[in-house]
């Protein structure tokens, strides 16, 4: 057999092993797990870090200000430095709708070894421990949620005993480039941390989405959060598996009605949103970087390319390995396209969505050895690793 018969037959297998062996990440069932309303409603805050927010707040603030909480809750938004004035607009905002009570506060400057929102988080997890609250609801303020979300993540959390319960909220999709690449961004976050794993009692597996997590403060006190992570650029990732290392039980699936209003209309957008922490998920190891644009190239480049060579070749196991890899790679794309109301004719166009994410992975690394690192909105994060270090 050809070289070209046998990358294309590993191709497949590799999708035959995903489809079946990689926690069925493809589904798109994993919601809030059964729960039940506990006898006595445990007291809540809501934490909010807020940079330079008030043009997505509008949407997103009076959706926590009207939750229909049976107990005590509070919401802290924790203006970072914005500029635009984020913490006026929330006042504001608090003061027409009234509902939850609503205090603003800002940190400061983060010091060094600290990112800026985790120093954010740090602060309003500082203000909401005078009020003993039993959990806590960290969401970004980008973040609108439904009516009841704060008391359907409670009685989750209560009725299955776990420390941690993340929603990943549902981006937004109404530009031609949202809709070609978000769907991908989570289809690709599940195969790397499959949900049905993460929920299971003793898993290796561990992640949530920053968006929604609601946390047990004892959990946090026991894994030291957010000061065990105050380093890291991708902070939901970083606490989940501070808390399932302290002993928790995490879990984490797919969102009903938490939406994130954050508007990402053109491909530069995305591009910023992804690069910025891309690398960092490989740990800044050149080798990881080497053997991630090797394995989605094998995974998702291969399939066409093996198909249309095959047919141009005259191969024909070539063009049926291709194809069939491309036939499962697009059928496991389906439910997320469902999930996110999308046409399924984007299904087979995942190879060049995969394609960006491999440009995007690239750029994140080129930046990172230029000195840029991580960039958001006015903060750099150079070298994460070092951060760690300082302090």
């Amino acid at each position: 057999m050809s070289a070209i018969v046998w990358i294309a037959a590993v191709s497949l297998a590799a999708w035959l092993w995903l489809l079946l062996c990689q926690g069925f990440f493809w589904l798109t069932d994993v919601r809030l797990p059964a729960r039940e309303e506990p006898s006595r409603w445990p007291p809540v805050c809501v934490v909010v870090p807020a940079r330079d927010e008030a043009a997505v707040l509008s949407a997103s603030l009076p959706s926590l200000l009207a939750q229909d909480y049976p107990g005590r809750a509070e919401i802290f938004l924790v203006d970072d430095g914005s500029s635009d004035g984020t913490g006026e607009l929330a006042s504001t905002l608090a003061r027409r709708y009234g509902g939850l009570p609503l205090t603003v506060d800002s940190p400061g400057e983060p010091p060094a070894g600290w990112t800026g929102k985790l120093w954010a988080v740090r602060h309003g997890m500082g203000l909401a421990r005078a009020r003993e609250p039993e959990y806590l609801l960290l969401t970004d303020a980008d973040i609108a949620h439904g009516p009841d979300s704060l008391r359907e993540l409670v009685a989750a959390a209560r009725t299955g005993g776990f420390d941690v319960v993340s929603q990943m909220a549902r981006l937004r999709v109404e530009s031609r480039w949202e809709r070609l690449v978000v769907p991908a961004f989570v289809y690709f976050f599940a195969q790397l941390y499959p949900f049905r794993r993460i929920g299971r009692r003793g898993a290796r597996t561990a992640a949530a989405a920053g968006g929604c997590v609601l946390l047990r403060t004892e959990a946090a006190e026991r894994a030291r959060i957010p000061d065990a992570i105050r380093h890291a650029v991708i902070d939901d990732v970083a606490l989940a598996r501070a808390v399932q290392g302290a002993g928790g039980h995490i879990w984490l699936g797919l969102a009903d009605r938490v939406d994130s209003v954050r508007p990402y209309p053109s491909l530069h957008d995305l591009w910023r949103m992804v690069s910025r922490s891309a690398y960092a998920q490989l740990r800044h190891s050149p080798l990881l970087l080497t053997g991630t644009v090797l394995g989605l190239a094998l995974v998702y480049l291969v399939p066409p390319l093996a198909l249309l060579g095959g047919l141009a070749l005259g191969s024909t196991a070539t063009a049926v390995s291709g194809g069939l890899a491309w036939l499962v790679m697009a059928g496991t794309y389906v439910p997320m396209l469902r999930y996110y109301r999308q046409p399924l004719w984007l299904a087979p166009l995942l190879p060049f969505t995969a394609s960006l994410y491999l440009l995007m992975t690239v750029d994140s690394a080129v930046q990172h050895y230029r000195g840029r690192g991580a960039a958001w909105k006015g903060r750099t994060y150079a070298r994460p690793d070092a951060v760690a270090d300082e302090g």
